[in-house]
Parts: structure tokens; C-alpha cells; sequence
């Protein structure tokens, strides 16, 4: 098999579907988590902090705290679902149950079973995002028909997020060392993507560091559409996505082609 090559056909949606046939079997947990995950945050920053912080600036108008970070929460929502599929579920799949070896025995080509993997994570990432999205709209803190374009963002961060985890499975040799691109990159996302205050407030080198992190543009792309607000800064933020898909997903499955092809 050459990897220079990108041979995928739409075989590979019989992946995706393997992959939705479980997920169907826990579809009750996999449903719950996301409609209550917000519900908790909400209670704990709207009721707590909100008090304390008061009004924030963004985008140019004042809101209220709790609707500052109800799309962060959104966009939180798709790194870590996608992420974390193509990371720990993926390497179990690969490493444990050695699916991916059976399936390599079929016609699939390695190239089919990696994309399927991403683009099933970024499924995943659509349909937590849209529980989450209709709790969250519930209480008033999206605006439409804007805050629809947060679905298909989803799918686009899921992609993106999705092949950022991939590349580590096929770089990391045992499943426990995942915590460490969960500690240098997932956390620092979290915490400087001006998720749960202004990137303002940041020193102007954090600023500047916290451009390159995609979870930056996921959180700003999330907040404009939740606020109806379309602008330049918008489409800069999709564009730095694709890009980041681009880059990261043929990466991932030239790192997996290593791994897996001897």
C-alpha cells in the first residue's frame, strides 16, 4: 500500500456505521451525559460566579456571564468528544480488540478505516453538540436561526479535533501515555481559549499563543453564532479550521500508516 496515496472510497461508511451500531447500544448513557453536563455548569457558573463576574464585553456587546460560556461549553463539548474518540476509543479498538486488524483483512484499505474513525468522532461531536444546544437554548442563551450554524461547526471542529487525536494514537505506544497530549495541549486549550474569561485579560504573549490553538477559533466562532453576530473575525476563525484539517488530517493518517503497516 502506498502511503503517498488517498485511497478512499465510500466503503469507508461501513466503518462509520460499525462505530454507530455501538454507540446505539448505550445510546441512553451516551444521550444522557450531554443534556445533563450543561445543566451542571450552567447551575454552578450562572448561579455562582455569574453573581460575581457581572457583565463581560465581547464581540463588541455586554452580556451576562452564563451566556459568555454557554458556547464555550458547546465548544468544550466537541474537542473532548472528538478527541477522546480518536484517542482512547480509537487505540482500544486498534490496540485491544484489534478491529482494526480484522477490518484491514477486508478490502477496506487502511486509508477508508482511519478516515471513518475521524469522521464518525466528528459525528459524535454533532450529536452531543445538538443535545447540548437544545438544554442550553432552553434557558435563552442562543440566538437564532444563527446559533444553528453551531451544528455543522461541530462536525467541522470534530474533524478537526477528531484527526488531532488520531495523530497522537499513532504516534503514542501505550494507552496510559495519552496524558501527556492531555496535559500539554487539551489543558492548556481549556483553560487560555478564552473559554471561561476574555482572552483580554491574558499577558499579551498568552494572547498571541493563544491564536494558534484551534480551540481558540472553535470558542469564538461558537460565541458569534450564539450571540448573531457574522463578521470578519468569523470567517477568519473558519478558515483557520479548515486549515488546521487540512494540515492535521492527512498527518494522522500518514503517523497511523506507520504504525500499523510494517
Amino acid at each position: 500500500m502506498n502511503c503517498a496515496s488517498f485511497n478512499v472510497t465510500r466503503r469507508f461508511w461501513r466503518v462509520w456505521q460499525r462505530n454507530f451500531s455501538v454507540y446505539r447500544q448505550n445510546w441512553k448513557v451516551s444521550f444522557l451525559l450531554p443534556m445533563l453536563e450543561p445543566l451542571f455548569y450552567l447551575l454552578a457558573f450562572g448561579v455562582g460566579l455569574s453573581v460575581l463576574v457581572g457583565k463581560i464585553h465581547c464581540h463588541g456587546i455586554e452580556v451576562s456571564y452564563v451566556k459568555f460560556i454557554a458556547p464555550a461549553l458547546l465548544s468544550i463539548n466537541i474537542m473532548n468528544n472528538a478527541f477522546f474518540e480518536n484517542t482512547y476509543a480509537s487505540f482500544v479498538r486498534m490496540y485491544y480488540q484489534k478491529t482494526f486488524d480484522a477490518m484491514m483483512a477486508t478490502p477496506l484499505t487502511l486509508e477508508e478505516i482511519i478516515t471513518a474513525e475521524i469522521v464518525w468522532s466528528a459525528t459524535k461531536s454533532a450529536i452531543a453538540t445538538t443535545l447540548m444546544l437544545i438544554v442550553i437554548s432552553s434557558f435563552g442563551l442562543i440566538h437564532y436561526p444563527h446559533g444553528l450554524f453551531i451544528i455543522p461547526l461541530s462536525f467541522l471542529g470534530g474533524i478537526a479535533f477528531g484527526s488531532l487525536g488520531m495523530f497522537f494514537t499513532g504516534i503514542v505506544p501505550r494507552i496510559e501515555l495519552f496524558n501527556l497530549p492531555i496535559f500539554l495541549f487539551i489543558t492548556p486549550m481549556l483553560l487560555f481559549s478564552g473559554t471561561f474569561f476574555p482572552m483580554e485579560n491574558l499577558p499579551q504573549w498568552a494572547q498571541i499563543a493563544a491564536v494558534f490553538l484551534p480551540l481558540t477559533h472553535l470558542v469564538n466562532l461558537a460565541r458569534a453564532f450564539s450571540f448573531g453576530i457574522i463578521d470578519a473575525g468569523a470567517l477568519w476563525g473558519f478558515g483557520y479550521l479548515l486549515i488546521f484539517c487540512l494540515v492535521f488530517f492527512p498527518l494522522a493518517i500518514r503517523k497511523m500508516h506507520k504504525r500499523l503497516i510494517k
